[in-house]
């Protein structure tokens, strides 16, 4: 079973990391292992969109990353976008090594003002599991139960269920042996 590592950038809530790692390890039978990444985020800064680019800050941290075996999780809790959109929650590598999730939009307060750290906590976790799911090879899901269902804005997140369906925790499976 390959590990899995979660680096987080610039996260101010450790405690929130650490429930991360713990719900993870519930989830897949490798290790869950936290590395802390120092990463060069200037040259994926977009001044015009006050963004960082996903792209980008994913190819920094196969910089960083690239000799460690399993998946890698950079976690980071500012903005991101690719070109084609005004912003993404994540990014992966499909079939790949590395993906990026970012909390900025996935926090309530983002919305509405309202702190509301279960919602935050169970919005990454599905979004995590979302990228992971594209670096063991998954595809977009049809089906709204499974969380790799397809989610461009925040609600869709919130609908999307919080595990795999069965067709896709097969193929994870197969892939993660």
């Amino acid at each position: 079973m390959q590990d899995i590592i979660i680096a987080p950038v610039h996260i101010s809530n450790t405690g929130m990391v650490t429930r991360i790692i713990y719900e993870l390890s519930k989830l897949f039978p490798g290790k869950i292992k936290r590395i802390d990444l120092g990463i060069n985020l200037k040259k994926s800064f977009s001044f015009e969109r006050n963004q960082y680019h996903s792209t980008g800050l994913l190819a920094e941290a196969v910089n960083y990353t690239g000799e460690l075996e399993g998946k890698v999780v950079v976690l980071v809790d500012f903005d991101l976008y690719v070109p084609v959109f005004t912003f993404v929650f994540g990014e992966a590598q499909l079939n790949g090594k590395h993906s990026i999730v970012s909390l900025c939009r996935l926090h309530e307060e983002f919305y509405t003002g309202q702190t509301d750290d279960e919602l935050l906590f169970q919005r990454a976790i599905k979004e995590i599991l979302h990228e992971l799911g594209h670096n063991f090879g998954l595809l977009h899901c049809n089906n709204w139960d499974c969380v790799m269902h397809s989610s461009t804005i925040i609600e869709e997140v919130d609908i999307k269920g919080s595990i795999y369906c069965p067709e896709c925790f097969k193929a994870i499976t197969a892939n993660n042996s």
